[in-house]
């Protein structure tokens, strides 16, 4: 039966879209903490080779685990932590895994050594496991579903793009003018800012759910996502029938199925399979790896062909990227309005045409030049790409009871880390093409028509995510018990 969503007041708040000024501080806090996670995943990739060589790292290999100790505990300890905030308190973890990230992230900005850079990262990675459903949840709690959460969800969708944006390029900024070290220092600051912040305008009433947590459930969806993405991230440097990725991806495989195994029988599992089979929260979520999959990896194709082709600098590079951030951001700020015109459906269908066709067009970038036509349809992907990410997470936290408000969060943004698979699998369409091409032309125009064949590739899948969205979300579903 249809039930009313319990949810916690924004004091002041207006019935209309407008957010009252109570409302925008406790949207701003959320969001800073959203912008600092998203900072962190982009300013690093920029600094890396300084990373590399002031530390003393012994090989690019050894090197790239500096992101990749950040992202493996935050995609495989996001479920945990999301149903974790339902049974102590969103806004405890918030705070708590605020406070960590800054904590880290200063251990990170003064390590001495490889090890202790790594281990801080890591450290960072599981506090944003934290941050980031915790955040979601204490949003969709704190404005009623409607014109405001909307709008809300809006405003965080860009200010995570804008986070990306002015990582890749202030990370050059930083790093030509000061340290590698600022990197992470900036980001204490910001926690710093944040945490202060939180103490003051989040409502202290946090809701629990007075359930037992699932550790079985816990330790197996941990084990699977890790495995998963740690396999799709080392599958390209290590080989993808090597031993150590057929291993990964196989106990990823066992894992996520014995994980489905062992929530069937608990009492209180950690992602209830109810949730989990509800139509807006499975086929949103699809739609949320197709969108973030294949814009993060056509995001990384940009900047290959920019500097493997055009020549541009890592600096240049990231101010290339600044079409993406701006259409992004007014993406979001729009969001609100184009999906109370065209519904939540309808947003997410037009999101990822507007993506798709921004991302096919890319099989016309040229060899020399071409400017315009970079700005032009990278700016299309950006703006149709934060629209679809608004719209699915509105679509996934829609009619879910406050008591799963958190689980919700954490399945919202998942995809943002197992979108790992579209990098890798737009990566291989780019090395195939380019060594049929190898024999028959130059470097850099083998390279051009591998990542050709790989845009048109991600355009023609975001086509085929609208037409997924329209067959399968056109029908409202209530939420049962």
């Amino acid at each position: 039966m249809a039930v009313t969503e319990n949810r916690q007041t924004v004091p002041g708040e207006e019935v209309a879209g407008k957010l009252s000024a109570k409302g925008w501080l406790i949207l701003f806090t959320l969001c800073g903490a959203t912008f600092m996670t998203g900072l962190d995943f982009s300013v690093v990739t920029v600094a890396l080779p300084e990373i590399g060589r002031d530390l003393g790292f012994a090989s690019t290999g050894s090197l790239q685990w500096v992101a990749t100790a950040c992202l493996l505990p935050t995609a495989g300890l996001l479920p945990l932590f999301g149903r974790v905030s339902d049974l102590v308190g969103r806004r405890r973890l918030f705070l708590i895994g605020v406070t960590l990230f800054s904590v880290f992230s200063l251990a990170a900005g003064l390590a001495g050594s490889p090890g202790l850079l790594i281990a801080a990262r890591a450290g960072q990675g599981a506090a944003a496991a934290m941050i980031a459903p915790t955040a979601i949840a204490l949003m969709t709690t704190a404005f009623p579903e409607g014109p405001q959460r909307t709008r809300a969800l809006g405003v965080n969708g860009a200010v995570l793009s804008l986070g990306f944006v002015l990582g890749t390029l202030g990370g050059g900024v930083i790093t030509s003018g000061l340290n590698w070290r600022w990197t992470m220092l900036i980001l204490v600051i910001i926690g710093a800012v944040v945490l202060t912040s939180a103490l003051s305008v989040l409502p202290k009433n946090d809701n629990r759910i007075p359930a037992t947590l699932d550790i079985p459930g816990a330790v197996l969806a941990s084990v699977g996502l890790f495995a998963l993405v740690y396999g799709i991230s080392t599958g390209a440097d290590a080989g993808w029938t090597s031993l150590s990725t057929l291993g990964s991806l196989a106990l990823a495989i066992v894992s996520l199925g014995l994980f489905l195994l062992a929530e069937k029988r608990h009492a209180a599992p950690l992602i209830p399979l109810g949730l989990l089979n509800r139509p807006t929260v499975k086929w949103s979520g699809l739609i949320g790896l197709i969108t973030l999959g294949m814009c993060g990896g056509t995001t990384v194709l940009l900047s290959l062909y920019m500097q493997d082709v055009l020549g541009y600098s890592a600096l240049a590079t990231g101010a290339a990227f600044l079409a993406e951030g701006i259409t992004a951001l007014v993406g979001g700020m729009l969001a609100a309005r184009l999906i109370t015109a065209w519904g939540k459906v309808g947003a997410m269908a037009i999101g990822l045409v507007v993506q798709g066709l921004g991302t096919a067009s890319m099989f016309f970038l040229p060899a020399e030049g071409g400017l315009g036509l970079l700005l032009l349809t990278s700016g299309a992907m950006g703006f149709g790409h934060v629209l679809t990410v608004v719209a699915f997470i509105t679509t996934m936290t829609s009619g879910v009871s406050n008591e799963e408000q958190g689980v919700a969060g954490g399945l919202s943004q998942l995809p943002q880390f197992v979108g790992a698979i579209g990098t890798a699998g737009l990566a291989a369409i780019v090395t195939v093409r380019t060594e049929t091409l190898s024999s028959t032309t130059t470097p850099a125009l083998a390279t051009l028509g591998g990542l050709h064949a790989a845009v048109l590739t991600a355009g023609i899948i975001c086509i085929a995510g609208a037409a997924i969205a329209v067959a399968f979300l056109r029908r409202p579903v209530a939420q049962t018990n």
